[in-house]
């Protein structure tokens, strides 16, 4: 019975000891993750997994497209504007005004991008047709301060800030369009939930996720394999020892659900970053006139390189509608 009793013993101390091990291992993982998620500065060990967490192949024709357009974006003549947060963060932007607007377009950037890298291939579409752009810098990045980005948790609240600066330059006549990719399209469309300004008439959101804790969930099962149960409650831990707010607080699909402001909608239907599902869900929930765009083949961000005449002929009709209309605010 003893010898009995010290083997169960032993099993039980090898058992504890290996779900130690296994809940550092996650731990010490998922700190990783959420840094490489969240942090200004992407931790060394992680600064070549990029590839790994996008889960797709390069494209080396997309690649030098964007490069040429992004350098021709950055070459042109813009006003590097400054302004600070409702939290006290110095955010930047860059003006570049057309000679007669119809419409002003404040354009979000993605995760670890760039102004003139995401929007590049889509700026000569919007300055021929009269559309004068801003374009932030999001915060935790580049030029903006901040030692943290929020997946559009933080980020969202940036886009009422950067709507009163447009209107203290050029007024509350123009129509004011909130547009992003990625990480920037899902700031924009959380910020759909917000009070925002009545000349705030459309959001154009392209390949946008739901909310962090989901796409942080898709990346690990899908891309890296690895399990997100024990991960998940710990990233959202640490999502809220960074950003104060949890990783699942909110979502697209919570603003959409209460928006009155019209939503266009893009995805690539290839696209292996943010899974196409998500903009079917923001669409579903949308309570707000809306319009749907699914390209074929696209990968993520890819929808205006694959599919440029579709792209342009929704964002001309999206204009037409809601340019002269004012959202109808929720009584």
């Amino acid at each position: 019975m003893k010898q009995t009793a010290k083997k169960i013993a032993a099993y039980a101390g090898l058992a504890a000891g290996t779900a130690a091990a296994a809940a550092l291992s996650a731990y010490v993982t998922t700190r990783y993750l959420v840094n490489t998620a969240l942090d200004r500065d992407m931790p060394k060990a992680m600064q070549k997994a990029d590839r790994l967490i996008a889960g797709s192949a390069v494209d080396n024709d997309f690649l030098k497209e964007l490069d040429k357009a992004a350098a021709r974006l950055l070459s042109r003549e813009n006003e590097t504007v400054q302004i600070t947060s409702h939290d006290g963060e110095t955010l930047v932007g860059h003006y570049i005004p057309c000679e007669h607007p119809q419409r002003v377009v404040i354009a979000f950037h993605g995760w670890r991008s760039a102004w003139y890298k995401d929007f590049g291939m889509v700026a000569d579409f919007w300055y021929q047709h009269n559309c004068s752009v801003l374009y932030v810098e999001q915060r935790g990045q580049n030029s903006s301060g901040g030692e943290y980005m929020g997946f559009g948790l933080t980020e969202r609240f940036d886009c009422l800030d950067w709507v009163n600066w447009v209107i203290s330059r050029v007024g509350d006549t123009l129509p004011i369009y909130l547009a992003g990719v990625s990480m920037g399209a899902t700031t924009v469309l959380m910020a759909a939930g917000l009070a925002l300004p009545p000349n705030v008439h459309g959001i154009m959101a392209d390949c946008g996720f739901t909310s962090p804790n989901a796409i942080w969930k898709h990346i690990a099962r899908n891309n890296l394999h690895i399990a997100f149960g024990l991960r998940g409650a710990i990233a959202d831990a640490l999502c809220r020892q960074k950003i104060l707010v949890g990783s699942d607080d909110y979502s697209t699909i919570d603003a959409m659900k209460v928006t009155h402001i019209p939503v266009m909608l893009v995805h690539g239907a290839n696209d292996h970053f943010v899974p196409v599902e998500m903009t079917c869900e923001n669409y579903a929930a949308c309570a707000a006139p809306k319009q749907l765009l699914i390209v074929p083949g696209a990968d993520h961000g890819m929808s205006y390189y694959v599919e440029p005449d579709k792209y342009e002929a929704m964002a001309l009709d999206f204009w037409h509608r809601y340019d002269a209309a004012i959202p109808q605010q929720d009584n």
